[in-house]
């Protein structure tokens, strides 16, 4: 039988269109940093971002518990000095003759009150401060009982009894005394105030501290 060869032009022709209209599609599909990369690169970005953010701590929230919350958190002599206008004995309470740096906290919101750079040393018996972190978060109020008149400080915030305010602090130090029973403070060590959401405050520690203040 005899055999007619079969010429191959027209198939060569056909499997080359064909092989070049996949790699258009192909082309098309998955462009040289095109949608895919795109997509990727953004969901690398946020996966970094939010790597980032978890790292960093997140800002104190400040609320005020409810009296039965309250009863819970604190000991019983916290609780009547912050909520019964209560004054714990002198010299032997845990902040007179604290030394270390950081912030004292309201035991109740968990709101700054005070630095350890305004902190001095007194012969009262409690810890004494020649000012507060922010002037807004201390109230005073005129105190009449126990046959004497003096100036009540309270926490704007979490409304809890402190102490009393006098003038007979160091001059250096601006002339008053915040004279405040430790069982309303709670302390932050400079160290921990990051972590513990108080990294906002670590601007009190910037500069020098004062030679008026040291010794505390």
């Amino acid at each position: 039988m005899k055999r007619t060869p079969i010429s191959s032009g027209p198939v060569l022709k056909s499997l080359v269109s064909g092989a070049s209209l996949v790699v258009a599609c192909l082309i098309l599909l998955v462009p040289s940093g095109g949608a895919f990369a795109g997509e990727k690169g953004e969901k690398n970005a946020a996966a970094v971002a939010g790597a980032k953010n978890a790292t960093q701590p997140m800002e104190k929230q400040f609320s005020v518990p409810s009296d039965d919350e309250l009863r819970r958190m604190l000991t019983p002599q916290q609780y009547a000095v912050v909520r019964e206008n209560a004054t714990e004995r002198p010299f032997s309470n845990i902040y007179w003759r604290h030394r270390e740096e950081g912030i004292y906290v309201d035991i109740v919101t968990g709101k700054p009150l005070f630095s350890s750079r305004d902190k001095f040393d007194t012969e009262c018996g409690w810890p004494g401060f020649a000012k507060p972190i922010e002037e807004a978060e201390i109230k005073q109020l005129r105190d009449t009982t126990h046959g004497m008149v003096r100036v009540e400080v309270r926490s704007a915030t979490g409304d809890a009894h402190l102490g009393h305010v006098f003038d007979d602090g160091p001059l250096e130090l601006g002339g008053k005394r915040y004279c405040i029973n430790s069982a309303s403070l709670r302390f932050v060590p400079k160290e921990k105030m990051a972590e513990l959401g108080y990294g906002a405050w670590l601007r009190l520690f910037e500069k020098p501290e004062k030679e008026g203040a040291k010794g505390k």
